[in-house]
């Protein structure tokens, strides 16, 4: 289990759940998530049960609940497989609950994973796919030295796509 100062990072179970439809019900955390739609239950379903997928790929992958020192879950992280003009990637990514927004989470879950990725990862390099209007999220991408590599087409959306190397 991977921990930082204020962050403990664990996987979901199912008990997640209702915080999981929280992050994807609501309209300002997902605005640039995938096509920024908000999810009903059974696309909230199939969310969680992709993140269970993505764990057995092991090696520390998927999205993890990320739970603060007051044992409140703020929000979710991880190292997540991608596919990107066919080819296969590792992103960096992270969602944080809005009442926890601007308390510096996103930034310290993404340097951890970065971490991480650096030292238990063969790969040589993590990727960021971020939306231009996300500047929150630019600024925690260019925290960790990425830059804009080129821009993509998702689910009808412009996305940047930032990289580093390892």
């Amino acid at each position: 289990m991977l921990h930082t100062t204020r962050l403990t990072f664990r996987p979901y179970c199912d008990d997640d759940f209702p915080f999981l439809q929280s992050l994807l019900q609501d309209p300002e955390v997902v605005r640039f998530i995938g096509d920024g739609s908000v999810k009903d239950d059974k696309a909230s379903n199939a969310f969680l049960q992709w993140v269970y997928d993505t764990y057995k790929y092991g090696n520390g992958l998927g999205l993890h609940v990320l739970i603060n020192k007051q044992n409140e879950r703020v929000g979710h992280a991880g190292l997540v497989p991608q596919t990107v003009e066919g080819k296969s990637e590792i992103e960096i990514g992270y969602w944080i609950a809005k009442n926890h927004w601007g308390k510096g989470y996103a930034t310290e879950a993404a340097q951890a994973l970065f971490a991480f990725a650096r030292k238990n990862m063969k790969v040589d390099r993590v990727i960021s796919l971020i939306q231009h209007e996300n500047t929150a999220s630019c600024n925690v991408a260019k925290k960790l030295m990425m830059k804009v590599e080129k821009e993509i087409i998702l689910k009808d959306k412009v996305v940047c796509v930032y990289s580093v190397q390892l």
